[in-house]
């Protein structure tokens, strides 16, 4: 309680981010209005645009998985007014990869500033398809070898490699079948095209709600309220557990007070009831760290991120 009266009488003596002399406060999202990042991006803004009375402007530059984005970012004035929203699979998941042709190293040339939320990863499959349980999609693909197929939002996605981790640690043949996106990705699967898809609960929260997905299984602990009574995916893969996250991350070199200053924002943004229920509608998880515990998390996915790509001989090229 101290600590939290504390911050909020800090904030009160900075009203906002930047001062008159700097460029207005902004963060650039990775992908295309209306996707989970996207959404992101705007409700921290919304929030912390209302604990220091400062508008935040969105932008949204896309391609590169997010890295057209991070490049602007790592490439302009380390002053501290732009942000990028930095996800899970443009921060780990990318760098990592083999035969990548990326605009800038994300390891080196951008910091982590504040996590926002984890992401809930669910296995999904079309509502009028013949799997009601992932024991039944591992037992059919135990059967026939290489007859279920996965969808993911492209090679070296975190879909993608999700499947792969399934495949290895189940022992399994599937057929992986990249889309341009979670979202053409999750049709084919309403349409019965690709048998399942594991992805950001977000991404696909409105078709269980609606009935076109069956959810599975969820692929971490915590899930969200909503889904609270779902499966796992450990339960029938024992050690198979996957959470994203949407955090913030500024260009190397940004001055400790700036990267203060909206951490700190962020995390009395996060404290906001309304805020943290519209994160929640959406199969995020509020979870602020700062960039400390926020670095160390990303360091612990890239690791681990690397180790699946390895063992799968995953390529990007």
């Amino acid at each position: 309680m101290a600590r939290r009266f504390i911050l909020a009488a800090v904030l009160a003596l900075v009203p906002a981010l930047v001062s008159a002399q700097e460029r207005p406060p902004r963060i650039l999202a990775g992908f295309a209005p209306g996707g989970t990042g996207d959404l992101v991006a705007r409700l921290i803004a919304e929030g912390i645009g209302n604990v220091t009375g400062t508008r935040v402007i969105v932008e949204n530059r896309t391609g590169a998985n997010g890295l057209i984005a991070a490049e602007v970012v790592a490439r302009g004035p380390a002053d501290g007014a732009t942000l990028l929203q930095c996800p899970m699979g443009s921060m780990t998941i990318s760098p990592a990869l083999p035969g990548a042709v990326l605009p800038i190293d994300p390891r080196t040339e951008l910091i982590g500033v504040a996590n926002i939320a984890l992401s809930s990863y669910g296995a999904v499959t079309g509502a009028q398809g013949p799997y009601r349980s992932m024991a039944e999609v591992v037992a059919a693909a135990r059967a026939r070898p290489g007859s279920i197929t996965y969808a993911s939002a492209g090679v070296g996605s975190a879909q993608h490699l999700t499947g792969a981790r399934l495949a290895a640690m189940a022992g399994l043949e599937l057929v992986h079948v990249p889309y341009r996106g979670a979202a053409p990705a999750s049709l084919d699967v309403i349409a019965g095209r690709t048998d399942l898809l594991i992805t950001n609960l977000g991404d696909v929260v409105r078709q269980i709600q609606g009935g076109e997905l069956r959810l599975l299984a969820l692929a971490d602990a915590q899930g969200v309220p909503e889904f609270a009574s779902a499966p796992r995916l450990t339960d029938t893969v024992p050690g198979l557990e996957v959470a994203g996250w949407f955090g913030l991350c500024g260009p190397r070199g940004m001055p400790r007070e700036s990267i203060r200053r909206w951490a700190e924002a962020t995390e009395r943004a996060l404290q906001d009831p309304t805020l943290r229920q519209r994160l929640l509608d959406n199969g995020l998880t509020p979870n602020f760290e700062g960039p400390d515990e926020f670095a160390l998390r990303m360091e612990r996915d890239r690791l681990a991120w690397g180790e699946t790509i390895r063992r799968a001989n995953i390529r990007a090229d």
